[in-house]
């Protein structure tokens, strides 16, 4: 069971703890009987973007809806899993990303503390600290997992258990080389992924709706979860993986 926010944009006259949501609207009542029907889990999405802001309203927003998302999702007996997502477009360095990722991190955390959100409880879901998508200045592996680990470290409690990074628009490579990286020294939590086109692009790609494809597709979603799998335990290399996998993902103004 996933849920998603609605990705609206504050808009003047907003008030941060009262402005329309319907995401949130009526999502106790809905998650006692996802509960009852047998769930265990729920996802909340929210979008961050750099270029031209964001602003501190932004913020605010974001992680207060983050922040009730989870209470309600713990109070019906759900492990909310609390997706941050910095978006990927623009043409900011990585120091741009990091700052912005401090501050979005910061106020998700003290918006559930004040929720009291138990931490132990909940699945971290946010993006790995990376240049904009369009910045000349292109991030090795280690820089990645250097400034990813520091905000970690800054900001996550350790009694957070599970930090599950999504890929962005990274291709399939980039993303298991830098959860690789992440994994080189041990940490506080279980650093690793929660994918979806880093692990399905070259699948769909080869299975193109073909039934006589199904075999090589399913043993590309093999190879690409063993392949990850080896980064979270810091002993994948990218030694005779397809050109298809190093194929860039990043769709620009992406959206669900």
């Amino acid at each position: 069971m996933g849920h998603h926010a609605p990705g609206r944009r504050p808009q003047a006259g907003d008030r941060l703890h009262g402005c329309p949501c319907q995401g949130l609207d009526g999502l106790a009542s809905r998650e006692a009987a996802y509960y009852q029907q047998g769930a265990r889990f729920a996802k909340w999405r929210t979008v961050v973007s750099i270029p031209n802001g964001p602003s501190e309203l932004a913020v605010k927003e974001a992680a207060w809806g983050l922040a009730r998302y989870a209470a309600i999702s713990q109070d019906n007996g759900l492990v909310p899993i609390v997706e941050p997502e910095i978006m990927l477009d623009g043409e900011h360095g990585i120091e741009r990303t990091f700052e912005v990722a401090q501050k979005v991190w910061a106020e998700t955390f003290y918006y559930m503390a004040q929720n009291n959100v138990m931490f132990e409880g909940i699945l971290l879901k946010p993006s790995m600290v990376t240049p904009g998508a369009e910045c000349k200045d292109r991030a090795t592996p280690e820089e990645v997992a250097s400034y990813t680990l520091k905000l970690l470290q800054r900001r996550i409690p350790p009694s957070v258990p599970g930090i599950m990074f999504l890929s962005g628009g990274q291709s399939e490579v980039e993303a298991t080389l830098n959860l690789n990286a992440m994994n080189q020294a041990p940490n506080p939590w279980h650093v690793s992924f929660s994918y979806a086109r880093a692990l399905q692009n070259t699948c769909l790609k080869t299975w193109g709706g073909r039934p006589e494809n199904v075999a090589a597709a399913q043993e590309a979603l093999l190879l690409r979860a063993k392949a990850n799998s080896l980064a979270q335990l810091g002993k994948y290399t990218s030694d005779g993986e397809a050109a298809e996998a190093s194929e860039n993902m990043f769709v620009k103004n992406y959206s669900y």
